[in-house]
């Protein structure tokens, strides 16, 4: 119960929350000698004015939905979506024939700066910074058979995006993957559809 003689202790704004409170939960506030029991549309009118905010973007929060990529292998993209908003589309290149990127759903597991390539053929390791690397300056990962891992990567060579030409992997355009990089983490939803 709240003694409304002592209303004068607490500050304001706290005892007309409270009592706006109990009349939304429609509970009995008691009411003492010489005291009264406002209404919640004069509790309003009591209320102390709230500073000025500005503008709402400002001080209310963004909404945080989930990121997730779709790849259509068919029409040679991914898809960046914040909820069911598409972000951004772009052009990506795609596994070949007999090296078909996996369809299904995955998800982010490795996130490298400066990538070295491994070879899938023979092992050989080319380092980061290598004009011969072909992943560029940023790796995605999303896929792994516990032997090979497939992810987006930039390209030395921008003339195969938009083609099914890669051995899983999905070639981006150098300024791209860098833009995507920063805009996904690891357990990002990857879904490859056809």
């Amino acid at each position: 119960m709240i003694d409304l003689e002592r209303r004068a202790m607490m500050p304001n704004g706290y005892f007309v929350m409270v009592l706006l409170a109990a009349s939304l939960l429609n509970a009995t506030v008691p009411k003492q000698a010489n005291s009264q029991v406002l209404m919640s549309s004069e509790l309003l009118t009591i209320a102390p004015p709230l500073p000025d905010l500005g503008s709402a973007e400002v001080y209310l929060p963004v909404a945080n939905f989930p990121r997730k990529l779709r790849i259509s292998l068919s029409q040679r993209q991914v898809i960046l979506y914040e909820g069911e908003t598409v972000v951004k589309r772009y052009p990506v290149a795609v596994g070949k024939s007999g090296w078909e990127t996996p369809l299904g759903q995955h998800q982010v597991m490795q996130m490298i700066r400066n990538p070295a390539w491994k070879s899938p053929f023979d092992g050989s390791v080319i380092p980061a910074g290598d004009p011969g690397n072909p992943l560029g300056k940023h790796w995605i990962g999303f896929w792994s058979d516990g032997k090979n891992v497939i992810g987006f990567h930039g390209t030395p060579n921008p003339q195969s995006v938009g083609r099914a030409v890669s051995h899983g992997c999905v070639r981006m355009h150098n300024q791209h993957i860098q833009e995507l990089f920063e805009q996904v983490t690891v357990g990002t939803l990857v879904e490859v559809v056809p």
